[in-house]
């Protein structure tokens, strides 16, 4: 009788316990998951660099996909000048809660390899996203230069040394040493006229009041199709579907290299999970058929990273083009 009342009070006790035993263990996870901070909870601002820029295009084309996937707003906020130093000082004041982030071009490694005086750490006060991808330069020259293929304008060019201009999004800008880089590749001697940003740079060169750029393929185009600019050569290693007749600048210069990538950057010490979560988003919006359709029209590659190897990437992009501007001898 004892035996049996101490085994039935052993099953009371079991059941009650239970239940409450696996309450705490549902509990546990639920508790875990709500020190998460749901993100977002309200509108993202998204910087970049010059209205109608590569990167800017590339801004207003995720900026959409991902307030879709958010529910929140995605406000594209373009602030150009200083080759990207006004936008990315913005960003390393801002708050480190992913409410602000900054859409990079290969002008912010090419800024932190020319000024070491600039109002802001590259490394220390920001954290990568993203890798985004690689779009496709073009060397444009005006219709009635006189020169109708990169071979013709490279002699031309060399026939008048420091006689010819070539403008660019700024100085120090991505579009500032790329041209740079293909001028050492060609050999050309050009004077460099920098502006506030890419679109000023292109009509400039349609207008004839320059006489060539090397600009994103996306910002190029539409004066391309108007026949108000003249594609001489390609920057990637094979020719661009977009414009098959147009050969690579490799073809002709095996020296000239490949440009930078964009980027997604964070202020310094956001949590990790919100930058892991942007870079899968950002991953799912290039994923959607008809944005791949859109990047492919203007020659765009994507190739999103976690933001461990984003931070990689960054750090030796810094390095390489540190090198190309102390061989080249560009100052800030």
């Amino acid at each position: 009788m004892r035996n049996g009342l101490i085994k039935l009070i052993a099953v009371i006790w079991a059941v009650a316990a239970g239940p409450g035993t696996v309450g705490v263990a549902q509990a546990q996870p639920a508790s875990r998951s709500q020190s998460v901070p749901k993100y977002p909870v309200k509108p993202v601002r998204m910087l970049g660099g010059a209205f109608g820029s590569p990167s800017d295009i590339l801004a207003r084309t995720l900026g959409p996909r991902l307030a879709d996937l958010w529910g929140q707003p995605v406000v594209i906020e373009n602030r150009p000048g200083a080759s990207g130093a006004i936008a990315a000082n913005i960003l390393a004041k801002a708050a480190p809660d992913g409410y602000t982030l900054l859409l990079i071009s290969a002008q912010f490694p090419i800024g932190a390899a020319m000024n070491p005086n600039l109002p802001y750490d590259p490394i220390k006060d920001f954290a990568g996203v993203t890798q985004i991808g690689y779009s496709t330069s073009v060397l444009p020259v005006q219709p009635t230069l006189g020169p109708k293929t990169l071979k013709e304008f490279v002699a031309y060019a060399q026939a008048r040394p420091a006689k010819i201009l070539f403008s660019s999004g700024g100085g120090g800008s991505a579009t500032h040493i790329a041209a740079e880089r293909f001028n050492v590749a060609a050999g050309i001697k050009a004077v460099h006229v920098g502006f506030k940003g890419t679109p000023d740079a292109l009509l400039e060169v349609a207008g004839g009041r320059v006489q060539y750029c090397l600009v994103g393929l996306g910002s190029a185009l539409p004066l391309i199709k108007d026949n108000r600019l003249l594609p001489l050569g390609v920057s990637t290693p094979k020719r661009s579907p977009l414009l098959p007749e147009v050969p690579s600048i490799n073809e002709a210069l095996p020296n000239f290299g490949r440009d930078g990538s964009h980027m997604l950057l964070a202020p310094a010490n956001t949590p990790m999970v919100i930058r892991n979560q942007i870079s899968r988003d950002v991953a799912r919006v290039f994923e959607q058929p008809d944005v791949k359709e859109k990047l492919a029209a203007q020659g765009y590659q994507p190739a999103p990273t976690s933001p461990v190897e984003h931070d990689k990437i960054l750090r030796e992009q810094i390095r390489e083009f540190g090198e190309i501007v102390k061989k080249l001898g560009l100052k800030g």
